[in-house]
């Protein structure tokens, strides 16, 4: 794979098919055709720092399908989760961008689905997450009430859809 310069903060490649980020930049949109992107989610509010205010336009001008789950940041929903991991589910053949602000709340999402979805182990679904931030109590808790929902009486959930190939950076 190769690298790719992204204005984005906390940019990573998790799979050959999934990518995750800060808020994109113009810029950022325009590239995304040439990445192969074909679907973007957009866990930010509209009024996060540096949201592009027409970004589902721009976004979907250029053939790009777009979704935005607005998680407050202090206080994310299980049920946002699961919007999530169907939506990625949905989007099964396609390569798909994730991104928030910071990548604080789609890099907890993508360990999420991992997690839940692929049946990784704890140190396997711990990218990019662990490259980007320790979450706090309240992301905590989400994250181990999510991870409890998915794991009532067994360890995992069987994998729906290939990991794909290595992980990076950009």
């Amino acid at each position: 794979m190769t690298r790719t310069l992204m204005d984005a903060e906390n940019t990573h490649q998790v799979f050959d098919w999934l990518w995750s980020s800060g808020q994109l930049s113009e810029r950022d949109i325009e590239r995304l055709p040439g990445l192969g992107i074909e679907a973007v989610i957009n866990l930010a509010l509209p009024t996060s720092p540096g949201a592009v205010v027409d970004e589902a336009d721009r976004v979907t001008r250029l053939g790009i399908a777009y979704l935005q789950i607005p998680v407050v940041w202090e206080d994310p929903k299980p049920g946002q989760f699961h919007q999530f991991a169907a939506t990625l589910e949905a989007f099964r053949s396609r390569k798909v961008w994730v991104h928030c602000a910071k990548n604080m709340r789609a890099s907890a999402f993508v360990h999420l689905y991992r997690r839940r979805v692929l049946g990784e182990s704890e140190a396997e679904a711990g990218f990019p997450m662990t490259e980007v931030w320790i979450p706090d109590a309240t992301w905590r808790r989400f994250i181990d009430e999510v991870m409890r929902e998915a794991n009532p009486a067994h360890g995992k959930v069987p994998a729906s859809r290939s990991s794909g190939s290595g992980r990076q950076t950009a």
